[in-house]
């Protein structure tokens, strides 16, 4: 499975064109306590050893749930608030938790490759803050949000690291937004937000890792893809069905690199409710413009825990066909 997966990643041809999807283990009001509840890390790794072993996946990418609140020293209400937020040093529980997570997963799942899920630090941020307000300090006060951001990114870089080094992931996923287009232009994105992504994204690579950047449509959020079309990333990742950009113009768009998904991931989409005869018709359609080499089958981003694991079997044996 490892060869292959990398095979496609440096887009040499392959025997079938690798596919991934995957789901969320805890409920959403769950997915940041798992320090203060070891019970959610437990769950976690129980449920992607039953995923594991029911879908025998292509990858895996490692789901952070439990852990999508970056640690702060206290509340955040005010604007001085941010400097709670500092880069976190090796032995912080909250890396060393998710390293050991990583370990456990990997350990289910020798011999195929595994992604661990990493949220950028302006996602992180807006997780801790709300889009409101976030959006608001950053328009107000950009210094004082890229600082955090920036002490953000190196205790995510840290963690990218970890997870890396003391996990045995191959790489991270990392997934970035910008916070709303609208509101957020280019250049504002370019000068306060960009360097701790690449920070992020940097730190991954300089530990070895083979990594997916992953530009995140959820909710229906529009991005300018270009605006991270020079990410030193192995494989990109974007929501197809959010941003009107196939898989083919995709990997023009990121320089022929490989590519990862296809399918919508939204409740009652084609991949959930479709025949097998559509979604095999569509898996077609899909190699058809991208091509079979340098690409891999998946969905926008996480889908529905109610999808039967059969669906994504046809589309793995359709992917499998000449």
């Amino acid at each position: 499975m490892r060869e292959l997966v990398f095979r496609a990643f440096d887009n040499e041809p392959v025997d079938r064109v690798p596919v991934g999807f995957w789901f969320h283990f805890l409920p959403e009001a769950e997915t940041g306590d798992g320090l203060q509840e070891p019970r959610l890390w437990a769950e976690n790794l129980e449920g992607h050893r039953r995923f594991i072993e029911a879908a025998r996946p292509d990858l895996v990418k490692i789901m952070s749930d439990g852990f999508f609140l970056y640690p702060a020293l206290g509340p955040l209400e005010k604007l001085a608030d941010l400097k709670g937020l500092e880069a976190l040093a090796p032995g912080h529980p909250w890396l060393v938790r998710q390293a050991e997570l990583v370990r456990a997963v990997t350990a289910l799942a020798p011999d195929t490759p595994c992604f661990y899920n990493i949220f950028s630090p302006s996602t992180s941020l807006r997780f801790l803050l709300g889009r409101e307000k976030l959006l608001q300090w950053l328009t107000q006060s950009p210094q004082e949000v890229f600082g955090a951001l920036t002490r953000m990114g190196r205790g995510l870089a840290a963690l990218a690291e970890s997870v890396v080094r003391a996990g045995g992931a191959d790489g991270v996923y990392l997934s970035v937004q910008n916070p709303d287009p609208g509101r957020v232009t280019g250049e504002t994105y370019a000068r306060f937000i960009r360097p701790s992504d690449l920070a992020v994204l940097d730190s991954a690579n300089a530990a070895g890792g083979r990594n997916i950047l992953h530009i995140c449509g959820y909710g229906g959020a529009r991005n300018n893809l270009a605006a991270w079309a020079d990410f030193p990333a192995q494989a990109f990742s974007w929501a197809v069905h959010v941003e009107k950009v196939s898989l083919g113009r995709g990997k023009a768009l990121f320089g022929g690199r490989a590519v990862i998904g296809g399918f919508a991931n939204v409740p009652g989409s084609l991949l959930e409710s479709g025949s097998r005869a559509e979604i095999e018709a569509f898996t077609a359609d899909l190699l058809a413009e991208a091509g079979r080499t340098g690409v891999i089958l998946g969905a926008d981003c996480t889908i529905p825990s109610t999808i039967d694991l059969e669906r994504l079997e046809w589309v793995r044996l359709k992917a499998a066909s000449p």
